[in-house]
């Protein structure tokens, strides 16, 4: 009895050297590797030379512009995508350097600095005294694949605040589409940076002509 009961003791103390030694063995595989990762900035190309800004209401106040703020699904630095309507995919293998909006935020200072409709722009959350804000929100970029080929479509609504007066000169929502050079990650980003161009530009333009003259009606908000 004693013999019968010894030898599964015995086998069931070899099982577990072998767990040991085959657990042991494993640490000396190399861990496995992360997927590379392809980084991508976001930068304004140039619009159209018909896009230029037109008249400014006045040249003679301070505007300060605030960080756009996003949809949500789109307060991350993946590259989003849609394969159909609706259902929201990122990249795996690549992504932007930063959020839409933080990439956005300095894009859209220089663009405003661009029709020199300003005495001075500065950049939220500064303090300094200001004569009018602008907030931008409900951002959106994506890549749409339900399309061929693909296109871009960068989406965000302006509102130009009155400081002064504590009231809103004017809102607009701002829509560009742009068919990419390629289906990837690099053709979305190419046509993100067209995209970005044209919504600055337009959306420069009317916050300059937007603002009041003095005793002046606001300017009623132009559509989409």
């Amino acid at each position: 009895m004693r013999h019968a009961i010894g030898r599964p003791v015995r086998a069931s103390l070899a099982s577990v050297l072998f767990l040991v030694a085959a657990t042991g063995g494993c640490t000396l595989l190399p861990a496995p590797r992360e997927t590379a990762r392809n980084t991508f900035v976001l930068h304004a190309e140039p619009a159209a030379p018909d896009a230029a800004p037109g008249p400014c209401g006045r040249r003679d106040s301070t505007l300060l512009v605030n960080t756009p703020r996003e949809e949500p699904g789109f307060d991350t630095p993946g590259m989003a995508y849609l394969l159909r309507p609706n259902v929201l995919g990122y990249y795996a293998d690549s992504r932007w350097v930063d959020t839409p909006a933080r990439m956005m935020a300095p894009l859209l200072v220089q663009a405003v600095e661009g029709t020199g409709c300003w005495r001075a722009v500065v950049r939220g959350p500064n303090t300094a005294d200001a004569d009018f804000r602008l907030d931008t929100e409900d951002l959106v970029l994506e890549q749409e694949f339900f399309h061929r080929p693909s296109r871009v479509r960068l989406a965000v609504r302006a509102v130009l605040v009155d400081l002064r007066r504590q009231s809103v000169v004017g809102t607009r929502r701002f829509e560009a589409l742009e068919e990419a050079p390629a289906d990837d990650a690099f053709g979305g980003a190419t046509a993100a940076n067209r995209a970005a161009g044209r919504i600055l530009t337009a959306l420069a333009a009317w916050a300059g002509e937007a603002v009041p003259t003095d005793g002046a009606r606001p300017v009623p908000p132009a559509g989409p």
